[in-house]
């Protein structure tokens, strides 16, 4: 084992064997009760180049996550919209609030005022809320579009759509046909979007995750697997938003 390297011991009365647990922040192994700490030294060493293999793709996966968005919102700063990323220009207005609008870049109009009063943090958090509040609206319309596009064809008609945060998932349909979009699908590609939506819509006749189910789903979406997979790849990057 490196000498640089520091890892954690939790005994278990569960383990049966040692194994290793490698996250961003620590490496920990988690020990029978009774196992000798020579025992569990020796173990380490020998799993040196397991235990570097595993850091690296953490490390990996860390990287690209946190390059999803940018730190700060400023002059330049690449914002991810619809599978891609667009530059960011600030431009002084008279208005009396930050607007936003987008024609291949987003352009934030902020008032002279805030530019003079608001440190360079205070004024990318303000753009950054707008930026929020702006695609929520756009998320809305795109919803609302693929909905008229593909509830008439099998008579999937959702009693409504509505655009939230959610932290863990992507959309839901409830028991009275009510479905839940999470606004950060406008940050996915439109097909990824429109995947979601029919995938949605599909559960108004299939309450589960049948073949009957992804059949419909596939009736609408032949290539619904690659938006799938669109999704498992990018889809933690996708939730950390803006």
């Amino acid at each position: 084992m490196n000498s640089k390297q520091t890892y954690q011991i939790r005994r278990s009365q569960r383990a049966k064997r040692a194994r290793i647990v490698v996250t961003a922040e620590k490496i920990e192994v988690v020990a029978p009760l009774r196992m000798p700490e020579k025992q569990i030294q020796q173990f380490m060493r020998a799993k040196q180049a397991w235990i570097e293999s595993a850091q690296n793709k953490v490390q990996h996966h860390v990287a690209k996550i946190s390059s999803f968005a940018p730190e700060i919102y400023q002059q330049g700063a690449m914002i991810p919209y619809q599978g891609e990323q667009y530059s960011l220009q600030i431009k002084a207005s008279q208005e009396r609030r930050i607007r936003i609008d987008f024609t291949q870049v987003f352009v934030a109009y902020v008032p002279e005022d805030l530019n003079k009063t608001l440190s360079v943090s205070e004024l990318s958090e303000q753009i950054r809320r707008e930026l929020i509040s702006w695609m929520g609206q756009v998320a809305a319309k795109q919803a609302e579009k693929y909905t008229y596009k593909y509830a008439p064809l099998y008579k999937l008609i959702p009693r409504s759509i509505t655009i939230k945060t959610q932290k863990s998932r992507w959309g839901s349909c409830g028991i009275h046909d009510d479905i839940n979009l999470n606004w950060l699908l406008i940050l996915a590609p439109a097909s990824v979007f429109e995947y979601v939506v029919i995938h949605e819509l599909c559960h108004i006749e299939q309450r589960n995750h049948s073949a009957a189910f992804w059949a419909l789903v596939a009736r609408h979406c032949p290539d619904y697997q690659r938006q799938r997979k669109w999704l498992k790849q990018h889809g933690a990057s996708l939730m950390l938003g803006l």
